[in-house]
C-alpha cells in the first residue's frame, strides 16, 4: 500500500507516520511539508520496515502529480492550523488553506485515488447544546477566519464528489497529546507547557464553563486507521472527538500533577458566549469505538516537560 500525506512532518503527521506502519505491511509512505516551522525531528527514527520519501515542497506549487502518482489514498493534512491568530492573517490563511486543499482534491479526482480531508469542529457556532453533521446552516456558524475556510473547503470537496472525487472529511475536535511535531498553540497543550513552565493559564473570560470537543490524537490516529481498513470514502463529514469538556475540567486535571495552577483571564477576538457538546454518533455507528482520554493526554505531556522546570 502507498499513503501520500500533505503536512506529514506537523502535530498530527508526524504521529501518523510512524503509527502507520504498525497497522499495514509492505507500505511505503510519501511525506510532503514545507518546512515553515523546520520540525526537521519529526523525520528522527522512523520505523526501519517501511519505505520512505519525502518532499520539501509546497503544496501550492508542487508537482503533485507526481508525488501522488499511483497512491492508494492521500491524507490532506497541510495548513495553517492556528485559529485564534488566523484573523490577523485573514487573506493569506484562505488564500493558502483554501488553495492547498483545492489542488490536492483536484489532483486526487484525476487520478481517481481516495482522499482524508481534515477539518474542524470549529465550524459550528450554535445556542443549541448538541449538534451534529446534520445541522442547519444557521449552526455553522465558524468562530474565525480558520473555520470558515475549513467550511468552505468542505463545500468544494462535495461539489468534486459530484465529479467522481472519492473522499471522507473528519471534523476533529481539538487536538491533545504528544507527537514528534508537536506544537503548543491549542488550548490543553498550551495550558500544560503554561503550568509546567509556572505561568498562569491564560483562559479566554467567556470560556471557563463553556463545553468544547476535544481529540485524544491517539484516537485521531486510530480514526484514520478505520477509514482505511474499512475504505470509508462515502463522501461524508463525521465528526471525531473522545470528549466534549468545559476549559475548568481541563484546568482541574491539570491541577492533578500541578496543584499551584493559576488562572490569568484574557480577551481574544474568537472569545464568544457559545457552549456547545458535538456529537460523534454519526462515526461511532460506522464501527468505531472510542476510548481516547483526554486526562491521560494531559498526564503524559505533563511528565515529557516536567523536567524542564522541576517543581
Amino acid at each position: 500500500m502507498k499513503i501520500a500525506i500533505t503536512g506529514a512532518l506537523g502535530h498530527i503527521g508526524s504521529k501518523l507516520i510512524r503509527d502507520l506502519p504498525r497497522h499495514f505491511d509492505n507500505l511505503e509512505i510519501v511525506m510532503l511539508d514545507n518546512m515553515v516551522v523546520q520540525r526537521y525531528c519529526s523525520l528522527f527514527h522512523l520505523p526501519e520496515q517501511v519505505k520512505y520519501s519525502f518532499y520539501e515542497a509546497d503544496v501550492l506549487k508542487a508537482d503533485l502529480k507526481k508525488i501522488f502518482k499511483h497512491a492508494d489514498l492521500v491524507l490532506h493534512l497541510a495548513a495553517i492550523t492556528n485559529a485564534a491568530a488566523s484573523f490577523e492573517i485573514k487573506d493569506q490563511l484562505e488564500h493558502n488553506n483554501f488553495n492547498a486543499t483545492a489542488r490536492v482534491a483536484e489532483t486526487c479526482c484525476e487520478l481517481n485515488c481516495p482522499l482524508i480531508h481534515l477539518s474542524s469542529t470549529s465550524v459550528y457556532g450554535t445556542q443549541n447544546e448538541l449538534v451534529d453533521e446534520n445541522c442547519s446552516e444557521e449552526e455553522l456558524q465558524p468562530q474565525s477566519p480558520y473555520a470558515e475556510t475549513k467550511l468552505k473547503e468542505e463545500q468544494y470537496l462535495q461539489e468534486l464528489g459530484g465529479k467522481g472525487l472519492k473522499f471522507i472529511i473528519c471534523r476533529f475536535g481539538t487536538i491533545c497529546g504528544t507527537s514528534p511535531g508537536m506544537r503548543f498553540h491549542t488550548a490543553v497543550n498550551k495550558f500544560c507547557w503554561q503550568a509546567v513552565m509556572k505561568q498562569p493559564l491564560t483562559v479566554w473570560s467567556t470560556a471557563l464553563h463553556q463545553k468544547r470537543p476535544y481529540l485524544d490524537l491517539n484516537e485521531g490516529m486510530e480514526a484514520f486507521i478505520h477509514i482505511i481498513k474499512n475504505h470509508l470514502f462515502t463522501r461524508q463529514i463525521y465528526n471525531v472527538l473522545s470528549a466534549n469538556l468545559t476549559v475548568n475540567q481541563i484546568v482541574e486535571s491539570i491541577r492533578l500533577h500541578i496543584p499551584k495552577v493559576e488562572i490569568k483571564y484574557v480577551d481574544t477576538t474568537i472569545m464568544n458566549q457559545l457552549s456547545y457538546e458535538v456529537s460523534c454518533v454519526k462515526f461511532r455507528n460506522t464501527g468505531f469505538k472510542f476510548q481516547g482520554n483526554v486526562n491521560q493526554c494531559i498526564a503524559e505531556t505533563i511528565e515529557l516537560l516536567r523536567q524542564a522546570n522541576s517543581f
